[in-house]
């Protein structure tokens, strides 16, 4: 196989700062190399700089030596480098959502493609369209044409950037963390797909991830990014069986595996320090104390009406939470899985009133939240909080981090000055591992797991007794995730905490839960111990999110 894709010693720099340091690797026809490493590590930058998306000064080689001739990308002029743009080398992006332009629809978009670099009618552009919406197996293309991107879910838009990137035929196809924070099953479609339509089309695929398991799935051969330098290197099987630099050994490490439940998760940081062997991350985690009942869901109901006849009577209903019942003793920690769409969050959040519900009762402390007034239910609401998936939308842009997380404290009125609230922020923020010295920074110059931590700790503000986790951890890389495990782990121990844990990760949940729950089309279709539903799950559903679990 000849080589497609030939780096040689490149470096990116932004301004005086330099960010990747003289990386060097290629990427042969039919060959999928995977570049892993963590967020910041220069993987994305070094993946942008091949279509020069950046701007950034740049040194070294990239070479393009496909059936087209060979081209220096660093040597061309804005022109040329529109023709190779989508045409010799493509690119699916990490977040559909935002790579997707809300204003126009599906069909148009990757039509535009064809249409600007081949030239053809919208008539062939459309047929073409629906071609390769059959092929990356998208539901009712010709449906999806008039679709706009709100309108389907995030696996099917990621389908849609993946039709776009092959609407040219490209020799290289660049895929940037395409499968994050995708449910199991999503994820194992799309990587299926992945793999198919390279062996049909023969093309070159640079795989950016911080999922080893899907380096697993996918890759035939492994780049290991660290702080801008290509730390390792090797064929897929070598790398991952018999890892040399200690950062891929941390980053093996930190991954929670099945039927693991260590007293810590080991972080790359351990790995570096060569401390994976240490009692901590070896010695089974106690099961806790049995404490008292904090929370009792009896038959809950959330349903949205979708029509109606035409004398205004309810004609269809959507359950999303269809008769759902638990309990969650204190310091106790209650997952619940399942794929998307399927009542997760929407459950959590009718548990804490955010949703109000159809149907059913929730007490908290032998409380029925139902029947509290509004006054009544703001002040229950110090005893149970929400950590959302998506720290950096949940924070405001313009205010302090110091400032948002003394903000709930202020207005609960948890100490009787502003400067105790203050206070009170920054002894949180530490305790979370944020130091003081940033408290006057805003949460864009914070990394993600940074702000996962900000998350947090203003969710403790209030001293609750409940937390409810919204796929906390979903989109963080590995090591920063076993950071996060950690963390809530050590203020569970320390403070007593009770956890509803909501994850599409099923490793992440059998790790931290003591009680797990498997939720489908708003019920639940199967409870039990970790150990128990991972060891002989029941039902077939399970079974199939258990098949799907990518191992390393």
């Amino acid at each position: 196989m000849k080589d497609v894709l030939k780096i040689q010693d490149l470096k990116v720099s932004f301004g005086s700062r330099e960010v990747v340091h003289g990386v060097s690797f290629s990427v042969k026809a039919g060959e999928t190399l995977a570049l892993v490493g963590e967020s910041g590590s220069g993987k994305s930058v070094t993946c942008l700089s091949i279509l020069r998306l950046l701007e950034a000064s740049y040194s070294g080689q990239i070479a393009l030596l496909g059936a087209s001739g060979e081209e220096q990308v660093l040597q061309m002029s804005e022109k040329a480098l529109q023709r190779i743009r989508g045409r010799r080398v493509s690119m699916v992006f990490q977040e559909p959502m935002t790579s997707l332009n809300p204003v126009y629809t599906c069909g148009y978009q990757v039509a535009e493609v064809m249409r600007i670099h081949e030239g053809i009618s919208k008539k062939a552009a459309k047929a073409r369209c629906v071609e390769l919406f059959r092929e990356v197996q998208l539901p009712r293309p010709e449906a999806m044409l008039r679709a706009y991107p709100h309108q389907i879910s995030g696996g099917q838009k990621q389908r849609v950037m993946i039709a776009m990137a092959l609407a040219c035929g490209p020799e290289l196809l660049i895929a940037d963390e395409p499968t994050t924070a995708l449910d199991l099953t999503v994820q194992k479609h799309l990587l299926d797909l992945f793999y198919r339509l390279q062996q049909e089309r023969g093309m070159a695929m640079l795989f950016v991830t911080h999922d080893l398991a899907v380096v697993r799935q996918i890759a035939h051969r492994v780049a290991v990014m660290y702080q801008g330098n290509l730390v390792e290197q090797g064929s897929a099987d070598q790398v991952l069986q018999s890892p040399e630099h200690p950062y891929t050994k941390g980053l093996l490490a930190c991954r929670p595996a099945p039927g693991r439940r260590s007293l810590r998760l080991p972080t790359v940081k351990d790995a570096l320090s060569e401390r994976l062997n240490a009692p901590e991350f070896t010695q089974e985690r106690p099961r806790p104390k049995e404490g008292e009942e904090l929370l009792r869901v009896q038959d809950l109901e959330v349903h949205y009406l979708l029509e109606k006849d035409w004398l205004g009577r309810p004609r269809k209903w959507l359950k999303a939470v269809d008769g759902v019942s638990f309990e969650l003793r204190q310091g106790r920690t209650l997952g619940l899985v399942g794929e998307s769409g399927c009542g997760k969050s929407t459950l959590g959040r009718a548990v804490l009133r955010l949703q109000e519900p159809t149907g059913g009762k929730v007490f908290l402390e032998g409380e029925d939240l139902g029947r509290l007034s509004a006054k009544g239910l703001r002040k229950k609401r110090r005893s149970m909080q929400l950590i959302f998936q998506d720290p950096f939308a949940s924070l405001n842009p313009r205010m302090r981090i110091g400032e948002a997380v003394a903000e709930p404290i202020w207005v609960h009125r948890m100490y009787p000055t502003k400067r105790q609230c203050q206070d009170a922020a920054v002894e949180l923020l530490e305790q979370t591992g944020i130091e003081s010295s940033m408290l006057k920074r805003f949460p864009y110059e914070f990394s993600g797991g940074q702000r996962q931590r900000i998350g947090i700790a203003r969710a403790l503000g209030l001293k609750p007794k409940l937390l409810v986790c919204d796929e906390s951890v979903a989109a963080l890389d590995l090591s920063v995730q076993a950071q996060i495990l950690n963390l809530l782990l050590e203020l569970q121990e320390r403070f007593g905490l009770s956890y509803l844990f909501i994850s599409h990760d099923l490793n992440v949940v059998q790790f931290l839960s003591d009680y797990m729950m498997v939720m489908k089309d708003g019920k639940v279709v199967e409870a039990g111990e970790p150990k128990e539903l991972f060891g002989s799950p029941k039902e077939a559903y399970t079974q199939g999110l258990m098949e799907s679990l990518l191992k390393v």
